[in-house]
């Protein structure tokens, strides 16, 4: 253990060295291990950029980004070459980058790389004993999903790619590349990369042809790249979500930021960052680590920043740690698309979902049920803002505004693609009828919503709600018979014999520790996942009660 405490003292002293030889300015603060989490930035002291709160500095020339790798002397030529050929897109770029300097021994980044953890506690890592205590969970899907497809693409692609980019320097012409290695890149780049907003001409250099290049086409879509299907949804890579930026003709692109990635997430963060494109601190284009409060910062305190309002499910898949009771957790809850073609008149309803643009699947955040049937705040709601949205869907008259509109938790989207699913042949029949008086007086197709409103008209909502009962019923099901009951996770949570002690969880801990590790954050999130699927089932199964006395 000593032995290891040294060598890691000896490697945070050799990036300490390195970064500030490269520009950065280390303010007000300084990095330092911080427990489970690895590494974390604590404050020096309370003087330290009290003034402007900027407590760290970084030179863009230090943000490992497409660009970055685009522009590498070594690498360049050979990815441009790929890029512009649509080989990789901007995020695969990056991961490329990562695995061949890592793997490189004459490597510029390794002071940087050496700090950067070489195993994670997300699903993806998991062995098969950790894996089986997420049976029955949308995680334990998309994890598997997520592994073949990985595999799948490093046998294709990345390791013939690897091994090319390596061949350019003589010294790493010999590595034979390991499917390890794209894993740790691919994990690398969801835990740490930024969203970073990136003046114009930083993004397209001279050298770079805007026409040509699609740098920063990724940003809208922040999400793994996983097989079309995967029930997880990951709001973005990392960091900070609502970054300041004072140039408002900036680029959004996905990159690196050693030294403010070594913040950790805290739900009450003190920083924030910032990108200063004019360089007015450094006297070059650079990235702020910015105190949220300027006031009194006790020195020796951690510098958190907020990756996000981010359920458990998608901190467990992405950044290897859950939130004990976390009030952003949300439940899945998907129709499945083989199930639609085994309905009755499965080609027509197929149809009116195109025309809908239907979503199959939806999340409930926990929030949600705070409006709900046995929630606090629902008498706080605008009874006017929320009829206003079924104004408009009773052509005729006859069907009217439902009593329990204000405390229904379950967004009308997938209210009206269950509505649609279980409309029965007579009212298919009637909506048709509805339909087609449109289309012969107005000679055109019925809008999205038009179709909406004359599927309410004809079956209201009592098949929705039914069809929603049986979802949650068959999720709770497949929850239980994959891990046990929530009472049974309680039981286990409140005997876990599990050591917090910064020695159990140091980079060097035993597989053992990291197991117990893994196999409590699987235990914290599927029983969250079992008590939202049982709160949701009972406003469901409430409302069924509702509707069956309102509709007869």
């Amino acid at each position: 253990m000593a032995a290891a405490v040294v060598l890691e003292d000896s490697k945070l002293e050799s990036f300490l060295q390195w970064f500030q030889a490269n520009g950065a300015d280390l303010r007000g603060c300084t990095i330092r291990r911080s427990g489970r989490e690895g590494f974390g930035v604590f404050s020096t002291s309370a003087e330290a950029g009290a003034s402007d709160g900027v407590v760290m500095v970084v030179p863009l020339d230090l943000a490992i980004t497409p660009m970055r790798v685009l522009q590498d002397p070594l690498v360049g030529p050979l990815c441009r070459e790929l890029f512009e050929e649509g080989g990789v897109d901007d995020r695969l770029l990056v991961m490329l980058f990562l695995m061949v300097e890592r793997l490189r021994p004459s490597s510029l980044w390794k002071p940087y790389l050496d700090m950067l953890p070489s195993t994670f506690g997300s699903s993806i890592w998991f062995t098969e004993n950790e894996l089986a205590e997420l049976e029955g969970t949308t995680l334990h899907r998309a994890t598997v999903m997520q592994r073949k497809s990985l595999q799948t693409l490093f046998d294709g692609k990345v390791k013939g790619l690897v091994g090319e980019l390596l061949s350019v320097d003589e010294s790493g012409s010999s590595i034979e590349v390991q499917f390890e290695d794209f894993l740790w890149a691919n994990s690398i780049f969801w835990t740490r990369a930024l969203n970073i907003p990136l003046p114009h001409s930083y993004v397209f250099p001279g050298s770079l042809d805007e026409k040509q290049t699609k740098i920063g086409d990724n940003c809208g879509d922040s999400s793994p790249s996983t097989p079309q299907g995967n029930d997880i949804t990951a709001k973005s890579s990392s960091g900070n979500d609502n970054p300041k930026s004072s140039d408002m003709e900036s680029i959004w692109v996905e990159g690196l930021a050693p030294g403010i990635d070594f913040c950790n997430h805290n739900v009450k963060a003190l920083a924030t960052w910032e990108v200063d494109s004019a360089g007015h601190v450094i006297g070059s284009p650079s990235m702020y680590l910015l105190l949220a409060d300027k006031s009194f910062v006790k020195a020796g305190t951690e510098i958190y920043i907020n990756y996000g309002n981010k359920g458990n499910e998608e901190l467990l898949y992405l950044y290897g740690f859950v939130v004990d009771n976390n009030p952003d957790d949300y439940l899945m809850v998907h129709y499945p698309m083989e199930a639609i073609r085994q309905v009755q008149s499965a080609d027509i309803k197929m149809k009116l979902l195109e025309i809908q643009n239907a979503e199959l699947r939806c999340l409930l955040p926990r929030s949600l049920l705070d409006n709900g049937f046995f929630g606090s705040s629902w008498e706080n709601k605008d009874e006017k803002n929320n009829t206003s949205q079924f104004s408009s869907y009773s052509w005729s008259g006859q069907r009217k505004v439902p009593s329990y509109l204000q405390k229904l938790v379950f967004p009308q989207e997938f209210l009206c693609t269950l509505r649609t699913i279980a409309m029965q042949n007579h009212e298919l029949e009637r909506a048709a009828s509805l339909l087609g008086e449109v289309g012969s007086c107005e000679d055109r197709e019925p809008s999205s919503e038009e179709v909406r409103s004359a599927i309410w008209e004809v079956s209201g909502d009592y098949g929705a709600v039914s069809l929603l009962v049986n979802l949650l019923r068959v999720k709770m099901t497949e929850l239980e018979e994959g891990t046990g009951t929530e009472a049974s996770d309680s039981q286990l949570l409140e005997k876990f014999d599990f050591s917090d002690s910064e020695d159990a969880v140091r980079s060097d801990e035993s597989n053992e520790t990291r197991s117990k590790i893994n196999i409590r954050s699987c235990m914290v999130y599927r029983r969250g996942q079992k008590q939202l699927t049982r709160l949701f089932l009972r406003e469901a199964e409430y409302l069924t009660e509702l509707l069956s006395k309102e509709e007869i």
